[in-house]
Formats: structure tokens, sequence, C-alpha cells
């Protein structure tokens, strides 16, 4: 980049440098926007021989430290293919909470870039967080080891494998029950398919009815959405679901969970972020799995 050029554009922006040794090792640039309540990142970088050694976060919870002392709470940026990595580790996601009204127009719309947004949390320390989640290891780690010790006993070794049994179940293993051990994802349909078909009736007619499912209630129209048959695979629907369900196709809670899964799936993977069908099936999905969790299906 020419100086000048740069000058000239960043006018406006504040840059937060990292000094190591008297010598710049890394920065982000960003642009604040008090009134609209956001604040764009516009550069952020670490010279390449001092990269993967936690720098960009440490800038990154100090950029964030700033912003909550000025009452800012989120961050946009428009993220390179090779960036979004960093940017999810910083707690950034395409799901953006800020109104598309309050940044339109302020900050340039980068084409082949992932629009991404991260909402801060003023109770939170960001520049403490690694020494925070360091102490929280020691006391777990001290707990587990005084645990431990209260146990004592020691089980003998299971024979039985070298008699040629292939598998046990879980709860046959000696001593397994005594740690806190529980079964885990049992569901009913494992005792009685009349009372899962119903449950999953239930919640399949709650889900239609919610008021954002109107964009799965069928199958996509291929003049509606140019090319979704060659971008989606296995393509799903409320209604195909509702026909599965009557011919007792869902055996299992898991079956039904998966086609389920799918409809979301499939529409985050077509749509972009901010349209209105990708935030239908962030909340349909919520909604679902609130349900699910209701019907005792899956753990609460």
């Amino acid at each position: 980049y020419k100086k000048g050029w740069i000058v000239r554009l960043l006018k406006k922006h504040k840059t937060l440098s990292l000094i190591k040794d008297g010598r710049v090792i890394g920065g982000i640039c960003f642009r604040m926007f008090p009134s609209q309540g956001f604040t764009e990142i516009v550069f952020c970088a670490v010279t390449s021989n001092e990269q993967v050694k936690g720098y960009g976060t440490h800038l990154m919870n100090h950029l964030k430290e700033y912003h909550i002392k000025h009452e800012i709470l989120n961050f946009l940026t428009y993220a390179d293919e090779y960036a979004i990595g960093y940017f999810k580790k910083q707690g950034f996601s395409k799901d953006i909470k800020v109104p598309k009204a309050k940044y339109v127009g302020y900050i340039k719309d980068y084409e082949g870039a992932t629009l991404m947004g991260c909402e801060l949390n003023p109770s939170i320390p960001y520049t403490e967080f690694s020494v925070i989640i360091k102490q929280q290891k020691e006391i777990i780690k001290k707990l587990i080891e005084r645990k431990q010790a209260q146990i004592r006993k020691v089980y003998p070794g299971l024979s039985c494998f070298k008699e040629g049994v292939r598998q046990i179940p879980i709860e046959s293993i000696p001593g397994i029950r005594e740690t806190g051990w529980k079964p885990m994802g049992k569901g009913k349909e494992m005792k009685d398919p009349d009372q899962l078909y119903s449950t999953l009736k239930t919640i399949l007619q709650q889900v239609k009815s919610h008021q954002n499912a109107w964009p799965f209630m069928e199958p996509v129209k291929k003049n509606e959405a140019p090319g979704y048959y060659q971008v989606i695979r296995f393509p799903m629907d409320l209604k195909t679901m509702s026909e599965r369900l009557k011919s007792r196709y869902y055996t299992t809670r898991k079956l039904f969970m998966a086609d389920m899964q799918r409809i979301f799936t499939n529409c985050r993977e077509y749509n972009p972020p901010e349209s209105e069908y990708y935030k239908c099936a962030n909340l349909l999905e919520k909604f679902f799995y609130t349900k699910i969790k209701e019907a005792g299906l899956i753990d609460k």
C-alpha cells in the first residue's frame, strides 16, 4: 500500500499497536461509530514470525476492554476466508446482532468477504481471561485429586475379553456407577414406539405452527431458488417430515432430529447470514430444541 493512500483512507480511524522489544509486531486498525453503537475493525495483523503465540488474542482482548470503557459493545468486520477462523476464536459470529439499519451506509461492503460480528459483555474482564481460566483449571484439578483420594477403591481389571466376549454394557463395568456416571441418550422410543410417535407428532405440529416456520413448510421450488439443488444435496422440509412421520419412518428420535437439523443446516448453507431465511432457521432451531428437551428426548 502507498502511505499517502493509507493516510487519506484512515483519517477517522484509530490503531491499537502491539510492541515487543521496541518494535511493532502487530496491530488492529478500527473506526468507532458511537452514534450507531458499533465499531468496524478494518485491519488486524501480527507479523508472520510472531504468529501462533497468542498475540492476536491479546490484542483483541485489550481492544474489547477499551470499547467497554467507551460503552460501545459491538464489533463488525468483513473477514476474508483466511481470517474467519481467527475471528471465530475471538467470539465473532456470522449471526449479526446489530440491526442492519445501524450499519448500512456506514461500513464498506467487501465482495468475497464475510460480515462477522461480536457482542461484548461488560461484566467480563477480557484481559484477565487467560489468568482466570488457568486458576479455574487448577481448582478443578485439585477437586479431582480430592475426589480420587476419597474413593481409593481399586477394582480388578476386566477378564471377560480374554474369554472371547466382544462387548459388554458400560453399566456392568465394576465401579463405573460409583464415579457418578449415568447412562446417556436413552430416549423414550427405546421402550414404547407408540409413545415416541405421539411425542414426535406433537413436537412437529408445534414446530409447524411457529411463526418462523413459514420458509420450511414445503420443498424448495427450483424457480424460486436458482441453483438450490446443486448446492443442497440432501433437501428436507416440514411437509416431507410429516409424510415420514405418518409412514412410521421415525423409529428412533435420532432419525427425527437428524431430518429437522438438516432443514436448518441447509438453510444456513444456501442463504446469507443477514437474510430473513437464515434468521428464521436460527429462531426455529432454538424453539425445536426447547421442545425436544421439554419432551425428555434429550438431556436438559
